[in-house]
This record gives structure tokens, C-alpha cells and sequence, in this order.
């Protein structure tokens, strides 16, 4: 029964990709990750689109990876908070959150990284991957206590069969999700890292729009 619930997600999950019109791929030394953006979250979707014109992730790499928890690229928070400390005249470059109820950070999500705003914008330079884990009823039940928030059913399903990292939930815009490579990016997880969190062998990686069209034709 636990294996046909989690076949049934991996379903709607499916359906809800194809929904969706703009496909990423990411060729990392691991091998490729295939990403949907979501069309809810339309500023992370262009803004992503955006740096991906500018070569931001080209030649990039996963600089920050902790096991069952996230692996994240693009630039890291001490540079960019270091150079707006440089610079008090210039207001700091932020992208409003779109924080969508529905868009969770399920294993293989993928997230705009922030600083501690209080309005929760997000840098535009820096992306993450979500890894996580799978929760029980109780764990989720107990992150309810600690968040006073309510996990709705669907969600809850969702970390007790893809897993995730829930209590990340409505602090960071998801704006897209692994659509092919899920592998790869579990892999590209627990790779060895410093007491840093950098990976002991450099994990680059190049982006490229693929489109809706093109997805469907791998």
C-alpha cells in the first residue's frame, strides 16, 4: 500500500509538470538534472531566466552542500553581504517573495536563497536544491507545535513518501521543482564536503533553457 501511495504522488507530480511551459537543464559533472520553473512564481522564473542570459551559471558549482538538507550554487551570502557592507549608499538588490502554499520544499524543489529580511526577499544570484528527508506523522505533527502552522494532508503526504525539508516552508520562494536527474542530484547530496560545507571536489555545473518542446523530445 506505502508503494502505491508513493507511485500515485510521483503521478500528480508528473501531471503537474506537464502543466508547466519552461524547462532548465543542468549538466553537472554528475551527470544532467532537467528542472520545470513553476509559472506561479513569475519574477523567480524571469529572474532565473535572466541570469541564466547573463552566464551566472555558467561554469558554476555547487559551493555549499549539506547532506539531507539542500545543495546550493550561484553566489554565496558572505561575498554579497560583505560587498553591500562596502556600499551603504546602495540599497540592497532583492527580489520580492512569491510564497505560494502549495509550492513546498519537497525533495528535488528548487529554491531562491536569501538573507535574514524580515520580508523575505530573495538574492538573485543564488539557487538551492532541496534533498531532505522522509518524515513520519509524528515529526510532521511535532514541526506543526514548534511553527503553529498547519501542514495541510496533501503536503504531509507528500514529505511522508518524496520527503523534503518542511520547516523550510513559506521562509523561501520555491519556484520550481526535478523533473529528470532526481539521481543525480541526491548523488551531487552527499558528496564529501569541509567543515565548510564545500564539496572536497568541485561540483560544476552549466544551465540551459530547454523549453517546453525540447523536454519532451529527450
Amino acid at each position: 500500500m506505502k508503494n502505491l501511495t508513493i507511485v500515485l504522488v510521483l503521478m500528480l507530480l508528473s501531471v503537474a509538470a506537464k502543466a508547466q511551459g519552461t524547462f532548465v537543464q543542468l549538466s553537472t559533472s554528475k551527470g544532467n538534472i532537467v528542472i520545470m520553473l513553476y509559472d506561479k512564481t513569475p519574477k523567480h522564473k524571469q529572474m532565473f531566466l535572466k541570469e541564466l542570459a547573463k552566464g551566472t551559471y555558467k561554469g558554476a558549482s555547487f559551493n555549499r552542500v549539506i547532506k539531507d538538507f539542500v545543495s546550493q550554487a550561484g553566489e554565496l551570502d558572505e561575498p554579497i553581504l560583505a560587498e553591500e557592507k562596502l556600499h551603504p549608499e546602495r540599497k540592497p538588490l532583492r527580489l520580492p517573495a512569491e510564497i505560494d502554499s502549495s509550492l513546498i520544499h519537497k525533495r528535488g524543489a528548487l529554491g531562491a536563497g536569501r538573507d535574514d529580511n524580515p520580508q523575505k526577499s530573495s538574492y538573485y544570484n543564488q539557487i538551492y536544491l532541496v534533498s531532505g528527508k522522509i518524515f513520519s506523522d509524528e515529526q510532521l505533527n511535532e514541526l506543526e507545535k514548534k511553527t503553529g502552522r498547519k501542514i495541510s494532508e496533501n503536503n504531509r503526504e507528500i514529505y511522508k513518501t518524496v520527503g523534503g525539508v518542511p520547516r523550510l516552508d513559506y521562509d523561501y520562494t520555491i519556484f520550481g521543482e526535478i523533473v529528470e536527474g532526481l539521481d543525480v542530484a541526491e548523488e551531487i547530496n552527499k558528496v564529501p564536503t569541509d567543515k565548510k560545507d564545500v564539496p572536497l571536489e568541485p561540483i560544476i555545473f552549466n544551465a540551459k533553457v530547454l523549453g517546453k518542446k525540447s523536454k519532451n523530445q529527450r
